[in-house]
Order: structure tokens, then sequence, then C-alpha cells
């Protein structure tokens, strides 16, 4: 919940109560939010279910979004899974009424991805907020390195696929640790299991995104659970920038339906540029 407070919002979910006068005293968790977070935060989480629902990757963009904004970076992730998880939720109902998602496959990918999902999702709650933002420093560049020096991601394989057991084993594992780094921190979990799922399990393009989504709501779901429970979402701030992800991926699964993955590569690295520039100038300033 939140309150209005001299034309500010101030969240005080992790409020404490001090003193004889029961004073609100905020914990180092609370942070003010003006309009202006919202304004930088909504539309760009809008843009990150857009280009999640083509190619994965939308933490990218979403989480750096809340991040930027002065938003410590546990609740930064815990909120992000709640924009998120709406949106997501939206893409992967449209994907399996376009028959991308294979069911066999997809509860293997559920069970697999809740375990790894909570196990990293609690051991993030053990870490600093400084740790999170080295990781970004280190995640966003490679990941800019990959797509630039791998011209072939994001697109179907061409070889023969597995059969079907090596191909459910590739799954469930690929689920199990990515589903672990979803809910330990996020960005670019779902360009990773679209990536991961075409080159090792050899899915096709379509039946890889369906799974890749299958996947994101099971980690986003599991990972909210974990962080609502320690107080670690800012409800209004995620449920408002969940409509904007709705949208953003309402608008993405139309697109994927005509264009498939094009025009997402230079979307993302610009993206990623335009973050590890930011992420860079807070560590020097």
């Amino acid at each position: 919940m939140s309150y209005l407070l001299s034309g500010t919002l101030v969240s005080a979910q992790n409020a404490r109560y001090a003193g004889e006068n029961d004073g609100l005293v905020p914990s180092k968790e609370d942070v003010e939010m003006t309009w202006l977070t919202f304004c930088i935060v909504c539309p760009l989480v809008g843009l990150a279910g857009f280009v999640d629902a083509i190619a994965g990757g939308g933490g990218l963009i979403s989480l750096p979004a809340y991040l930027m904004t002065g938003i410590p970076a546990h609740m930064a992730i815990g909120t992000n899974k709640l924009s998120s998880g709406m949106g997501t939720l939206v893409a992967t109902a449209e994907f399996a009424r376009s028959g991308y998602i294979r069911i066999k496959l997809a509860v293997i990918a559920v069970l697999m991805a809740m375990l790894g999902a909570n196990t990293g999702s609690n051991l993030a709650l053990h870490l600093s907020d400084h740790f999170f933002r080295l990781l970004l420093l280190v995640i966003l560049p490679l990941t800019a390195l990959y797509l630039v020096l791998r011209r072939s991601a994001l697109t179907a394989p061409t070889n023969t696929s597995l059969s079907p057991v090596r191909q459910a084993v590739a799954v469930a594992l690929i689920a199990l640790l990515l589903g672990a780094y979803d809910g330990f921190y996020g960005p670019g979990a779902g360009t990773f299991l679209l990536l991961a799922l075409t080159g090792i399990a050899r899915l096709p393009l379509n039946a890889a995104a369906g799974t890749t989504k299958v996947i994101n709501l099971t980690t986003n779901l599991t990972s909210l659970v974990v962080f609502l429970v320690n107080g670690k979402v800012y409800l209004l701030l995620g449920l408002t920038a969940g409509c904007f992800s709705i949208l953003g991926n309402h608008l993405g699964t139309r697109y994927f339906n005509h264009f498939g993955g094009r025009g997402a590569r230079p979307l993302i690295l610009v993206v990623l540029t335009i973050f590890f520039t930011k992420t860079v100038w807070d560590f020097s300033h």
C-alpha cells in the first residue's frame, strides 16, 4: 500500500513504528517515488514486454528501468517480478492459443523451473544491492557481445531435432538452471532460454518461444511469492507497470505471429547500450 504525502508517493510496506508518538519511520527499503518514477518505469516495462514476447530479454530493459529510478535492488527485483509476471501471463495464453506450447515438455519445464526459481529467489534475498549492480555490469556487455558475434542467435536450428527423451532431459536441465538464474536475478533469462532451447534442446523457434513463456511465467510467479512473503514488492508501482507489460506483451505476440523474431536484435542492443552507460555512470559518481 502507498500513501500520498505532500504530493509524493511513499511506499509504506516496510515502514516501522517507533517512539512514543508512533511516528512513521521508513526502513532502508523504503524510497520516495514521484510521478516521474512511474513515467520512467511504466513505458520501459511496456517496451520490455514487447521485446520479451518476440525474443525474450525483456528483463534487460525492465529491471534496469526500476534500478535507474533509485529503487533498492531487492525491491526492484520483486516489483519487476510482479509487473513482468502480469505481462508474461498474457503472452503465455496467446502462445498457447497459437499452438506453440508442447504440453508434455511444458509440464517438465514447469516442475523444474519452480524448483530452480525458489532456490534462486531465496539466495537473492541474502545478497547486497551492490552485488546485483556489479552483476549487471557483467551481464549487459556480455549479452550484447554475444548477440553481435552470433548473428544466428534467436533463429531456429536447421539440423534435425533430438530424440524425445534427450529433448525432455535437455528442457528439464535448462528449466532448472535458468529458472534458478531467473529467480536469483533475471535480466536476459528469456533470451538465454530461447537461445538454449533452440541451440541445445533443438526445438523449433515457435515451440522454443512457447516453452520459454511457460518457464518465464513459472519462475516469475514462484519468485514473486518469495519476494511478497519477505515484503520486497512495491504493489502500486508493480501493478501499474504490469498494465503496461500486458499491453507490450500483447503487441509483441501479435508481432511474433506475423514476423517472428525479426527486429528484436537491434532493439535489444540499443537498450543494452543505454542501460550499460547508465550503470557505469552510477558507479563513477
